[in-house]
């Protein structure tokens, strides 16, 4: 499994692939891309799935992962999969925004706290719909690696603790759903991936911060930012796609290497990310940020006022969407 964190490695290394796809014993090229830093649990899990496809296909598919948006960005990593440019990548969930906005029923302000429903999730009737509605959309589902259900709201000078230490400030925003529980908190919420938020608080584009809580320790945030609230605000997950042709073209012995992969990554991020948000919190203590963990008391506000406008927004009359609440609810 090779490592690619640089746009000239990777081109080097697509033309490396090209030079040898021609021979009848070359082994199947997989370039994956995804944003994360590479000391990001979920970028180590990536590693650790490429490493675990490699072995179960024998040498079959040579999996090559290209971190830190060095192959494509973020925001091309679904349509470059999709039109078959590169052959699998990497997106959490808010960024398939109004493309499929059903993959965002996990940022459902405080709704999503059960680490069980994340152990169970890749068997669900709840994934296999969303599999068959990714399908649909030109890309083939390959791993779900839940990220965090522990959030973090970062900040300078205060904390933001209660609705009104919201308002009128500019905050990071995600899907166009829960940036109506942004609103409703009186904040100016501004979309954006997780690899831009940090200059954009450097350089006052937005006020304050949203990320998981393992996510601020990576990203450093707490170079720019001191008040770290910690809530369980929303869940929120990576998953890994591959072009359907790519797959379907693969052998039966690959294809099995990539499920099966798939199936125990997914187990992998859950222990991972369990394991970066207990630590995180005296991570950014050690680096001089002040951490406010939300009380209950404090959750039942906000979530009094974040839930309703984020129920009224996400739904609406999609008959798709109603039917994986439905799902949900059953599970």
């Amino acid at each position: 499994m090779k490592k690619i964190t640089t746009a000239l490695l990777g081109l080097t290394a697509v033309a490396t692939m090209a030079s040898v796809a021609s021979t009848a014993t070359a082994a199947t090229a997989m370039r994956c891309s995804h944003q994360l830093p590479p000391g990001h649990h979920i970028a180590k899990v990536i590693d650790r799935w490429a490493a675990e496809i490699e072995s179960q296909s024998g040498g079959d598919i040579d999996v090559q992962v290209f971190g830190a948006n060095s192959l494509v960005g973020a925001k091309k990593n679904i349509v470059s999969v999709a039109k078959g440019d590169i052959d699998c990548g990497f997106s959490v969930n808010f960024q398939w925004g109004k493309t499929l906005p059903m993959m965002n029923v996990t940022l459902a302000p405080f709704a999503f706290g059960d680490i069980n429903l994340w152990r169970k999730w890749p068997g669900t009737k709840s994934a296999a719909f969303l599999n068959k509605k990714l399908l649909e959309k030109g890309v083939h589902n390959a791993v779900w690696l839940f990220t965090t259900n522990s959030s973090v709201f970062s900040s300078k000078g205060k904390a933001l603790i209660k609705p009104a230490d919201f308002k009128g400030l500019k905050i990071r925003g995600l899907a166009p759903a829960f940036n109506k529980s942004l609103q409703a908190l009186g904040a100016a919420p501004s979309s954006m991936s997780g690899s831009k938020v940090y200059p954009a608080l450097a350089t006052g584009v937005i006020d304050a911060g949203l990320t998981d809580v393992a996510a601020a320790v990576s990203r450093k945030y707490y170079e720019v930012q001191d008040h770290f609230t910690v809530v369980p605000l929303i869940s929120v997950y990576f998953h890994g796609y591959v072009n359907p042709k790519w797959y379907n073209d693969l052998s039966a012995k690959s294809k099995a290497a990539v499920d099966s992969a798939g199936n125990k990554a997914a187990g992998w991020a859950i222990d991972a990310s369990v394991a970066a948000s207990s630590a995180a919190p005296d991570q950014l203590r050690a680096k001089g940020a002040k951490v406010h963990i939300a009380s209950a008391a404090e959750i039942k506000v906000l979530e009094d006022i974040m839930r309703p406008a984020f129920d009224a927004s996400f739904a609406g009359d999609d008959a798709d969407t109603n039917k994986l609440l439905k799902l949900l609810a059953a599970e």
